[in-house]
């Protein structure tokens, strides 16, 4: 599909950090967080990780999920709040700004945990949250809960469909592995219709599109994707036609670098790129920028930013 235009109104998000390498307070990303939410910023995230072994060099092997020369920003010993429970801090503090991982190692958790937090935060955040889940890339998170690293994926999708079983079905019958839901009851279901919805992170690949088509609302590109996400979308929106959903609802997370001069950054030139990134299929489009480092500088940059935005995808002075 193409042609399929897209039939979601452009966001502009942020990656707010929970992590650091070392920490004497966090009260400067929860000022961060009120700031974008008062600012019109439409979406944060955060990342995940729950432990760390020893051998980061992994994260830069795609062979085993990793991302081609990168790097993690922390050693073994940095600090790393967990994601879900910051989330709900975060809910309590603002009012307006949607809430979501980028991404969350959901298989990890067990599926009926997982969807009953997701499920209380997305009921007391007034329907605000959204999940971004991937499979990870370190072998020792996966065998320190006593996980099969090898059978990462088929994890995550199990651990997806008990979400979304428990979310939309007042009785669960499921039997998968091990598991089983025998006439099981979850309440209360996430506010949202159909569930929490779902952003799926991975590179182009058949497995990708298909749990994409089965499961998700959105697409995280990954790795060689990142810098060129249009085939990607392409092929993602053949696998929702193929599955009997809507192209043109699919999202994508894009990257929208800020321009910078010698006086500052360059707002006309930074929102420039947001019609083509548009055209193409990108419908949440995520600053880079260290933010929180300097919150005046942020509250500034907001000011100018996110109206310039809204004006280059037709949003007006919402």
């Amino acid at each position: 599909m193409p042609n399929a235009q897209s039939a979601v109104a452009p966001q502009i998000s942020i990656q707010v950090l929970n992590f650091a390498q070392s920490a004497d307070t966090w009260e400067p990303m929860l000022d961060l967080v009120r700031l974008a939410d008062r600012a019109g910023i439409d979406r944060l995230v955060l990342s995940d990780h729950i432990l760390y072994g020893e051998r980061l060099e992994a994260y830069a092997d795609p062979s085993t999920g990793g991302s081609l020369g990168g790097k993690q920003p922390t050693t073994p010993d940095g600090h790393w709040l967990e994601p879900l429970t910051l989330l709900s801090l975060f809910a309590g503090i603002t009012t307006r700004v949607r809430l979501g991982t980028a991404v969350l190692l959901a298989a990890l958790r067990p599926g009926a945990l997982l969807a009953k937090q997701l499920a209380t935060l997305d009921v007391m955040s007034g329907g605000r949250v959204d999940l971004g889940v991937g499979v990870g890339w370190q072998r020792e998170e996966y065998e320190s809960c006593g996980l099969d690293f090898d059978t990462r994926g088929a994890l995550l999708d199990h651990c997806l469909e008990v979400c979304q079983l428990l979310w939309t079905e007042q009785v669960v019958d499921h039997a998968y592995d091990g598991v089983r839901l025998d006439r099981i009851h979850s309440m209360p279901k996430p506010l949202q219709p159909g569930g929490v919805p779902i952003w799926v992170s991975g590179r182009l690949h058949p497995r990708t599109v298909r749990r994409v088509a089965r499961f998700g609302v959105g697409w995280i590109p990954w790795g060689d994707d990142v810098a060129d996400p249009r085939p990607g979308i392409v092929a993602m929106r053949e696998g929702l036609a193929a599955a009997g959903r809507d192209p043109s609802t699919l999202q994508v997370q894009g990257s929208l670098p800020l321009v910078r001069t010698e006086s500052g950054v360059d707002i006309e030139a930074t929102v420039a790129a947001v019609p083509p990134l548009v055209a193409a299929g990108v419908t949440d489009l995520r600053v880079g920028r260290r933010w929180g480092a300097d919150l005046a500088a942020d509250a500034e940059l907001l000011e100018r930013l996110v109206p310039a935005f809204r004006a280059a995808v037709g949003r007006g002075s919402e």
